[in-house]
């Protein structure tokens, strides 16, 4: 091997661009690190805010439905009422006492 001097300014040129590097790590580990807390966090809001979001369209759809049912129990007891009533012998009873009460008025 050769014992070559080195020009002391490319020793000094060289320490100080190691030393630089060396003293930028910890500001550009803690940058890192802050760039992804605040990306996590706003991804976490932005979840909350979908959940809120799909939470009360699931509120409307069951108010809906719920709503849609009250109106409805009117319609269905009368339409169950008058399946029981066709399903009875109450149209004959009526019938029969239509044409006692013409029976009447004829006379």
């Amino acid at each position: 091997m050769s014992d070559a001097m080195v020009n002391s300014q490319i020793t000094d040129a060289v320490t100080q661009a190691n030393v630089k590097v060396l003293a930028e790590s910890p500001a550009l580990s803690l940058s890192n690190l802050y760039q992804t807390i605040s990306q996590s966090l706003s991804l976490s809001a932005q979840n909350a805010v979908t959940s809120q979001q799909q939470t009360n369209i699931l509120h409307q759809t069951t108010t809906t439905q719920g709503v849609s049912l009250l109106y409805s129990i009117d319609t269905l007891s009368m339409g169950v009422a008058a399946s029981k009533i066709n399903r009875s012998d109450v149209p004959d009873i009526i019938a029969n006492t239509l044409a006692v009460v013409q029976a009447f008025e004829n006379k």
